[in-house]
């Protein structure tokens, strides 16, 4: 009996490291590489904007050939905007290019007493301007910082009006003016397609020198040489065609 109870235990021994072996040898599963969602910010988008607006303005009296006679004086014309703007981005590694089309309706008005005549008062109304503009941003995958820069179009109308009585004594003398803008702006993607962000632009509309007549229309009154630039401030929120791609990593 005891023989035979020292050779179950020699077998027991000798099949220990073999079972070890097995098990050592047996496949196990590989966990699944990690990936992560990494914000696209290429694509079509269209959106809808809303701040506060500010316009300086500057008249100076000139006669008909142009030669400054006085200074009227500078105001600021300000107010609310309100509008939509439509672009395309694409986007190479954190880069991010765009042109953009944005359109806005503003109540944007000032007036001052004349410095060269007090019996009068001036009056600038911006009612609505237009931005053409190419963009280039880096993204920090959802958000995204850029600058800007193009072409602006602003629709303005003036009044020169009596101090006394705040009457007009000239009819209204309206003007469409292209020129220049830079922005820069700060956006944020909340879900695959929804962005939001603040933006802001400088618009720089040069002068120009538009004659004025009496209320009547018929007999002239004189010129203005009016300079405006303008500072606009927005809320901005965009719906984009196109969704987060994943990168493994």
């Amino acid at each position: 009996m005891k023989k035979l109870l020292l050779g179950i235990a020699g077998m027991i021994a000798l099949a220990a490291p073999a079972s070890a072996a097995d098990l050592a040898a047996r496949p196990y599963a590989k966990a699944p590489a990690m990936i992560a969602a990494v914000y696209d910010w290429s694509g079509l988008y269209i959106g809808a904007n809303g701040g506060w607006g500010s316009s300086h303005k500057c008249w100076d009296f000139v006669n008909a050939g142009g030669t400054f006679i006085g200074r009227e004086g500078c105001h600021d014309a300000t107010g609310g905007t309100a509008g939509g703007q439509i672009g395309f981005r694409w986007q190479s590694g954190g880069w991010v290019f765009g042109v953009e089309g944005q359109g806005n309706w503003a109540d944007l008005k000032g007036r001052s007493i004349s410095v060269l005549d007090p019996r009068v008062t001036i009056q600038s109304n911006m009612g609505a301007f237009g931005l053409f503009t190419g963009q280039i941003g880096y993204a920090f995958n959802n958000v995204l910082f850029y600058v800007k820069g193009g072409a602006a179009v602003t629709s303005d109308s003036f009044r020169i009006l009596d101090t006394a009585s705040n009457i007009p004594i000239v009819s209204t003398q309206t003007d469409t003016r292209v020129g220049g803008s830079v922005g820069a702006g700060l956006e944020f993607g909340i879900s695959p397609n929804w962005s939001a962000g603040i933006e802001y632009n400088h618009l720089f509309m040069g002068n120009r020198t538009l004659p004025f007549t009496n209320v009547n229309g018929i007999t002239a009154f004189g010129s203005e040489r009016i300079n405006q630039d303008a500072d606009l401030v927005t809320v901005r929120v965009n719906y984009r065609w196109g969704g987060p791609v994943v990168a493994k990593y």
